[in-house]
């Protein structure tokens, strides 16, 4: 069994700073793909905001323009995000993922619950 926690959401003003982070816990061999989904309205289909691969690899969301660094360490099973100059459209819930291989499964997706983040003027 593997679990997602991500941490860091709240509020914060338009034009500011945040920054969110995921951990993942469980029967881990290895860990491919990390990163981070949001879902700006709620139900809706999750789009892609960040992910890194285990080498390195990182791939953005076209929204983005260079707003968010996604880092990782792979030491620690842990995806971080830190996002700048956000702004209103940004208010989501952001979802951590990681495709995890196990001892005894192959390479299975898991999400994390979400975290709120809304930005305010």
């Amino acid at each position: 069994q593997v679990q997602l926690v991500e941490s860091g959401g709240g509020s914060v003003q338009r034009g500011g700073s945040h920054q969110l982070s995921c951990t993942a816990s469980g029967t881990i061999v290895s860990i491919n793909d990390m990163g981070w989904f949001r879902e700006v309205v709620r139900g809706q289909s999750r789009e892609l905001v960040a992910v890194v691969t285990a080498s390195g690899s990182k791939r953005y969301g076209d929204f983005v323009k260079g707003r968010f660094a996604i880092s990782r360490d792979n030491a620690k099973n842990t995806v971080s995000l830190d996002m700048k100059n956000l702004d209103l459209h940004d208010t989501a819930v952001y979802f951590c993922k990681a495709v995890v291989i196990g001892p005894d499964f192959p390479a299975t997706q898991y999400w994390g619950r979400g975290i709120p983040v809304a930005v305010s003027s």
